[in-house]
This record gives structure tokens, sequence and C-alpha cells, in this order.
């Protein structure tokens, strides 16, 4: 095992210092004779970013031009991003200048951060929604802003549920978040269909995001006052639904158990599932391949459901902007983190990539949202709004409990001795819950 996380270690520093020589040798742009200084900008670049950047560019041609160094998800699990930026943050190498994290991240690498309170507008920070600024700050200090924002969404095939004689009351049952019990009765009614229930149950945070979705909707918090809540009634029951879906009611396949993302999004869409929880880029994602699988139109947007008794929770996630502490070009990676958050770049931002804007100025233009309505289900969804713990060493947290909740859904082990032995285990090797 040691030998294998150092070979790691080793081919991800060869890996990200790769893509960095290349977009050095070779910028995006053509731009090779410009006088301007070149800001390094590491994320998953997506169309969306490209159009951003190139109006950033093309604004401030001769003067500042930003090079995109493109980790994509297609490639680089969440997991193996964060240690790749690890990795090379603590080279101490000007390369990078601004990357992009998790913002659940934003603990762990506030050390190589600069602080930003002096140098973002008041203005621009005054619009940013407090769901994503609350989690770009370390210590009472400022240390990143928010790029775009994310809350668990539950999709469905509105086309088979047509098929219920009670389908009225069936999809308003669902639009105000069904309860997991009706959910899986709904399984028996809609035979002929495909699976039930899509999740993502591989050994990455989405697995973490969903068990602690689950928890929350119960209220309880995987860790409160410093001290892990695994071993409770209420990580229990959470767990135990995930395992049940699999292994029980047969409403998702064991297939779930290997899915990211990506692979359970291209799954539904191709056995036909009724239900999918996913993130808000997944419609503009596959939009085309709803299409070419004549579903185009038929998959809607609900609340994730939630335990009888219990409320309708939406987990947050989203990516949080920073800049190295090592960056040299520090006034240009200002400037363009400024231009990032601004209305016309987070517009685009939403428009060509679906991410959601952080900026309130968009939430609050009716126009707007009349032509972009699922802003308005957005906004109403963040109200229920739960973020994970922000602690320095929640990646190491997860990266146990993940484990361990992977294999009780495989059942290859039971609820209780997973949720028992990841506590054991994250409290042997001594991991700080403060």
């Amino acid at each position: 095992m040691q030998f294998e996380k150092l070979f790691y270690v080793i081919i991800s520093s060869i890996v990200i210092s790769a893509i960095i020589l290349v977009s050095y040798l070779f910028p995006p742009f053509g731009n090779v004779k410009s006088s301007a200084k070149k800001l390094y900008f590491v994320d998953s670049i997506s169309p969306a970013h490209l159009k951003v950047i190139k109006d950033f560019n093309k604004k401030y041609k001769d003067k500042i031009e930003v090079v995109a160094i493109d980790l994509p998800f297609t490639k680089f699990s969440t997991n193996e991003r964060k240690e790749l930026l690890t990795r090379y943050l603590r080279s101490k190498s000007d390369r990078i200048d601004i990357f992009s994290v998790d913002q659940i991240w934003v603990p762990r690498f506030a050390k190589w951060a600069y602080p930003l309170e002096k140098h973002i507008l008041p203005n621009q920070k005054n619009n940013l929604l407090s769901y994503a600024l609350s989690t770009c700050y370390y210590n009472d200090t400022l240390v990143a802003v928010p790029l775009y924002i994310d809350a668990t969404v539950m999709y469905y095939r509105d086309d088979m549920l047509k098929k219920l004689p009670d389908y009225e009351a069936v999809r308003n049952k669902i639009n105000s978040s069904m309860t997991w019990e009706d959910m899986v009765k709904l399984k028996d009614r809609l035979k002929g269909s495909g699976p039930l229930f899509i999740f993502q149950a591989d050994d990455f945070e989405g697995l973490i995001c969903f068990f602690a979705e689950l928890m929350a909707a119960q209220g309880k918090q995987m860790i409160e006052n410093g001290k892990l809540q695994l071993n409770t009634p209420e990580a229990h029951k959470a767990l135990q639904l995930m395992v049940d879906m699999v292994n029980t009611y047969g409403a998702s396949p064991l297939e779930v158990t290997k899915f990211k993302e990506d692979d359970s999004y291209d799954y539904y869409i191709k056995k036909d599932a009724v239900f999918l929880r996913g993130w808000p880029s997944f419609i503009r994602q596959v939009k085309g391949r709803f299409h070419d699988a004549g579903t185009n139109g038929s998959v809607m947007m609900a609340p994730t459901p939630h335990f009888s008794g219990s409320k309708p929770v939406a987990i947050f996630g989203g990516w949080n902007l920073m800049i190295s502490k090592y960056s040299t070009r520090m006034p240009e990676a200002v400037i363009f983190l400024n231009y990032l958050i601004n209305e016309t770049a987070q517009t685009t931002i939403y428009e060509a990539g679906g991410m959601l804007p952080i900026n309130t100025k968009i939430f609050n233009d009716k126009e707007y949202l009349k032509k972009h309505s699922d802003l308005a289900f957005y906004k109403e969804l963040f109200k229920t709004g739960v973020h994970r713990p922000f602690l320095i060493n929640y990646t190491n947290i997860s990266d146990v409990l993940c484990r361990y909740l992977h294999l009780a859904i495989r059942r290859q082990i039971s609820v209780q001795e997973a949720l028992q032995e990841a506590e054991e285990k994250i409290n042997s090797q001594g991991i700080s819950l403060d």
C-alpha cells in the first residue's frame, strides 16, 4: 500500500507538471507574441470556462492573458484532483496562479491561498449568495471566492409517470418532495420501466454527499460539537436506506456501486430509469443524448425525497477559486477573480455550462427568471440547503467513511459494522474533528 501511494504521488506530480508545461509552451488562443502577462488557471475547463476566458482575454488584450490548464472530470475524479493540487502546491511553484477547489476543501487549501478580503471589490462581494460566500472563509479570513454553487436534485421521467391512473397526485407529491417510502412503492406500480432509482455509490465524495443529506434530513450532522455521529440511529437509517435500495427493494441496480456522476447519468439514459439523484448541470451535460434516446423534454426536476416524519434537505456543492500564495502575478489574478464573479461572466457560465450562478443580481432579476424558470426552482431549493462539515481534516474523514459506506452497499459488511469500523478507524488515526 505504501509503495502504491508513493507511486501515485509521483505520477500525480508528473501529470500536473506535464499539463502545465504543455499549456505554457502551447497557449490556447495562439497569442504567442503577446506582451500580456500570462495567468495560469487550473480547473476542469468546460466550454463555458473557455468562453469567459476568451472574453476576458479580449478585454485585457496585451495586458493579461489567462491560460487554462484543464483537469477534466472525465479523466480525474474529485479526489484525484485534490491530490494533484495538493502535491503541486507543496512544491511552492509559482506556475499555478489560480486554482479551483471543491468548496469543502477550503480549510485544507487555505494555507496555500492568498487572503482576499482587501482585494475583492465591495460591490462584488455584496452581490454574492450567502450560501456560497460562507464556504470561502477559514478562521474568519476570506481565502476564496465562489465560482458556482450546486444543490442536489431529484430528476424524474414524467412520461413514465403518466402511465399511472393517479398521475397528477403522484407528480404533485414528487414536486413537493415525496418520501423515500412512497418512492419505493412506485417500483411495483411502474413495471415495464427501467430501474426505479439511480444514485452514485462508488468509493468517492459523491457518496458522502448522499449520506450527509440523509442524515441532515433527520436533523443530524456527521460531526457535531467535535464528535463523530456515525454510530447513531440517524446514521444507521441513512446507510440502511442506501443498502436496501440495492439489496432489499431492488429499486437500484448493483451497478450504482461503480458509479460516479457521469457514469450514473449515462446509465440513467441508456436504461430508461425513472429517478436519478444528480446535480444541476446534468440536463445541459446530456441534453443531446436525451434527444437521441427520444426522451427529450420528459425529464423533470424536483427536490430530493425525505424520510416520513422528517424534512426535505439538499446538500450544497460547488466550486470556489483561490489564488496561490506562491503566485508572482497577484494583481492580475485579483482582476480575473473579480471578473469571474461579476454578473456578465456569471450569466455566461450559467447559460453556456449550466453551472448555477453565485451572483444575487441574476436571481433577483424577475425578467431573467421568467426566461430561465429553473433558476426560480433553485432559488427555493437553496432554502433547504445544508453544507457538509467545514474542517481542515474533512477529506481524511471522508476518505475513510467513503470506503466503509461503499462496502456496506455492496453487502461486504453490515451497516452496523460499516459505521462502527469507520468511526473506530477515524478515531484511531487521531484525525482532528475541530
